[in-house]
């Protein structure tokens, strides 16, 4: 059978549709650059890359161009889109509610609407998804797979926040953590690439991305994490502050006209580098404008390396120490530089990478130098065969999954 696995970030459509049980993958692809410009569709058929620009205003748009690729690559003696036998959707925030894949019916897609307040780039985008596969794919049945599922091992010590206990008891406030996907399989992919055992480890990921995220997993466990309640709290991102102190958001609508919403959207999709930058959020840009002398640029850049360094020192003394230390997400993957910049001045820890290594490490591959007692890999995400994975053990239980790819 096939499976589409869709993951919708907050300015990406992410596609693949793998066979399984063999896992086998047959197309997959990227919308990017959802509502901004020089927006494009990438994927590959079979082993075949194509790719378009396309004016992908929003997320349906997005969603009618893959479902343009699954009907030219009928066409092309592939197969129609009528032969997808469930789709996968990854869901940032599942509350208190969600704490594994779960079918969706219309039950779940009205909780899910409840949600939509705790992630609002991300679940807003996903249920827009959902919705128009319910158009498009009529019958197909779906599964939601939640990025929050795997931080549910953190301690209470981690995601309690130090806010009277009847907010945690009547709302639920707590960290709950984002990216679960995608740290989990890039822990679970370096231990196994390292043949470190897994349940024997302590691994730093840093998923890093327009949205960006770094978990401490030890032993296989998230045992914290850097976003909190909502994906706003933590790094440095494309269009989010990240970590601020909360009096700010009383402090500004005292001081401005601005309603507390439009503060938190100003917060979620104004700020960040962005708002740092005052050019761009795409971090490719705003690295070009530093390397041309943009004071502004290099703020930003010197700002989201920063902050990702003070989590992984906490990260350290959190776990006593740390084995691996992962880059992982569009940025994770791509940047040298950031990953040089990153580990600089982290010796002291044992975490010593190599520079040739670093440069032209191409896919999976370990940069740090052979004397570094901290190992240090690039592991190229795929947060779409976790999807898969476990949408087929929901809907088609029994068969073992596997965590890594075939």
């Amino acid at each position: 059978m096939n499976i589409l696995a869709l993951n919708a970030g907050s300015s990406t459509l992410k596609f693949k549709v793998l066979r399984f049980p063999e896992k086998r993958e047959k197309v997959r692809g990227l919308c990017e650059r959802i509502g901004l410009e020089g927006s494009c569709v990438s994927y590959i058929i079979e082993g075949n890359q194509r790719s378009y620009n396309a004016v992908l205003e929003n997320h349906n748009d997005a969603l009618h161009a893959v479902l343009k690729v699954l009907t030219e690559g009928a066409a092309e003696g592939f197969y129609s889109s009528e032969e997808i036998a469930v789709i996968g959707h990854r869901i940032a925030h599942g509350g208190d509610r969600f704490v594994e894949p779960t079918v969706i019916d219309d039950t779940v897609l009205e909780e899910l609407e409840v949600c939509k307040e705790l992630a609002p780039l991300h679940n807003e985008a996903a249920l827009k998804v959902i919705k128009a596969c319910r158009e498009m794919f009529e019958n197909v049945p779906m599964v939601a797979v939640f990025d929050t599922s795997f931080h549910q091992t953190m301690p209470q010590k981690a995601y309690m926040y130090a806010v009277p206990y009847e907010l945690y008891e009547t709302y639920k406030v707590r960290r709950y953590g984002f990216h679960g996907t995608s740290h989990k399989y890039a822990a679970y992919k370096a231990a196994e690439a390292l043949g470190i055992p897994l349940e024997d480890s302590k691994i730093i990921v840093c998923h890093l991305g327009n949205g960006a995220s770094i978990t401490a997993v030890q032993n296989g466990k998230s045992v914290d994490t850097s976003m909190g309640f909502t994906p706003l709290e933590g790094l440095v991102m494309g269009t989010r502050s990240g970590d601020i102190d909360p009096s700010v958001v009383g402090f500004l609508a005292g001081k401005t006209e601005l309603s507390q919403e439009e503060i938190l959207r100003k917060l979620n999709t104004e700020s960040g580098l962005k708002g740092i930058s005052k050019k761009s959020s795409d971090f490719r840009e705003v690295l070009e404008a530093m390397n041309t002398g943009d004071s502004n640029a290099t703020l930003a850049i010197e700002m989201f390396v920063y902050r990702i360094r003070k989590y992984i020192g906490s990260y350290i003394a959190v776990m006593d120490g740390v084995d691996v230390l992962v880059f992982t997400g569009g940025i994770g993957e791509k940047s040298s530089y950031v990953r040089e910049a990153v580990c600089e001045g982290f010796s002291f820890a044992g975490i010593e990478i190599d520079k040739v290594r670093n440069r032209t490490v191409a896919g999976d591959g370990e940069i740090s130098t052979d004397e570094s007692k901290v190992k240090v890999m690039v592991v190229c995400t795929d947060e779409e065969l976790m999807i898969a994975q476990e949408t087929y053990e929901v809907m088609y239980k029994g068969d073992e999954v596997c965590t890594t790819n075939s």
